[in-house]
């Protein structure tokens, strides 16, 4: 098992959205980063464990623990010409983009940005050196730092 860190706008698609969708899970679309598409087509399996970064608002943080339940299939948006995500260059055939299907686990108490900066145990957190990218791996033992239990 591995464990990752997934960002995403609170304000699009939150913990709590996920949570609402049960055992059904959520499919994680809409990812056009190279080294992102990479980890989820190439890295991410299933069973890993997931922490939910709330990103791009008033305080980032992790905020809850998804397990991923689908491994990497083609992002059904990226053929989708009404779609934000709709890529002209990927075909069915050669598909450029991958997205994987999320269930929820547990809310945590919001671990924000400033303390994982400040946090001396965990230097080299992809967050804290690669914080721009979407998703991001994270190393048994900085979960472990970051999730005791």
């Amino acid at each position: 098992m591995a464990y990752w860190l997934f960002k995403t706008e609170p304000d699009t698609f939150s913990i709590d959205d996920l949570k609402a969708l049960g055992s059904q899970g959520a499919f994680w679309e809409g990812v056009r980063n190279y080294q992102a598409r990479n980890f989820l087509r190439d890295q991410v399996k299933l069973a890993d464990l997931v922490f939910i970064y709330h990103s791009s608002c008033k305080v980032p943080a992790i905020v809850g623990i998804a397990k991923v339940i689908q491994q990497a299939q083609p992002d059904p948006f990226q053929f989708d010409i009404q779609s934000d995500y709709f890529d002209a260059k990927s075909t069915k055939e050669n598909p450029r983009w991958y997205g994987v299907t999320l269930e929820y686990v547990k809310h945590l108490r919001p671990i924000t940005l400033s303390a994982i900066k400040a946090n001396l145990e965990i230097t080299e957190l992809a967050l804290k050196k690669a914080g721009r990218l979407s998703i991001m791996p994270v190393s048994e033992r900085e979960w472990h730092v970051l999730c005791p239990n």
